[in-house]
């Protein structure tokens, strides 16, 4: 059934700030707090985001955070040159120093892009405890459940809301709400999100609401010739 959710969202996000950047979402500035734009990663199976943070109350004396914030940096921008595996290796070094939502966010993209869905999935769950305001992380965490081996479209559904909630003007999640909604059958529900979609900029979602659009309209006809053959008296 979720065949064609690859058309899902842009691109894992990583975490730009410690708050989380936007794009599979990845976090490259670590731990500490401040939210900076988020950079668009190209697009892939659903959208993936990643994270860089500092805060202006951050010790930079102590030896270990700072160490945790270069192998953070270091990490993201192994994760932009493509090398995925010298950049996990520097994330869980962060992660080992400090465990920090961001530290866990971006290597949890990490985990994702190797497939290793059941390891995105725990860091991804412990980075939203430790930061729960975080829409990228929810949106990353829908995209593992999806794409793992056994998919759970319910629970990538309950993170998409969440996000949705969290970042209520942001497209990329609409669209991505909008297409897990329609691959389980809640066209109504569906097309409402692509239209939100649209709205906040994102044009491939008009396409999607002309298909959703067709189906619902296939469906009432259904309906009314099924209740139709019911009305009929039998000879």
């Amino acid at each position: 059934m979720f065949t064609n959710l690859a058309r899902l969202s842009r691109g894992i996000r990583l975490s730009a700030s410690a708050s989380c950047s936007r794009s599979l979402r990845t976090s490259a500035q670590h731990h500490l707090g401040t939210t900076t734009r988020r950079s668009q990663v190209p697009a892939s199976v659903v959208g993936k985001r990643w994270a860089t943070s500092t805060t202006p109350s951050s010790s930079a004396v102590n030896p270990a955070e700072v160490e945790a914030m270069q192998c953070l940096e270091e990490g993201t921008q192994k994760l932009e040159d493509g090398d995925v595996q010298a950049a996990k290796d520097l994330y869980k070094r962060s992660v080992d120093i400090k465990r920090t939502a961001s530290g866990l966010f971006n290597l949890g993209v990490t985990h994702y892009h190797l497939k290793e869905y059941d390891d995105a999935i725990a860091c991804w769950k412990e980075s939203i405890a430790l930061q729960p305001s975080s829409p990228d992380a929810h949106t990353n965490l829908a995209s593992a459940y999806i794409v793992s081996p056994v998919s759970r479209p319910d629970l990538a559904l309950h993170h998409l809301r969440v996000a949705s909630s969290l970042a209520p003007e942001d497209g990329e999640i609409a669209f991505n709400l909008a297409a897990v909604l329609e691959a389980c059958g809640h066209l109504e529900e569906s097309l409402e999100q692509y239209q939100k979609s649209k709205d906040f900029g994102v044009d491939r979602a008009a396409m999607h609401m002309r298909n959703v659009s067709a189906k619902i309209l296939g469906k009432k006809l259904k309906e009314a010739e099924a209740q139709q053959g019911k009305d009929e008296p039998s000879t």
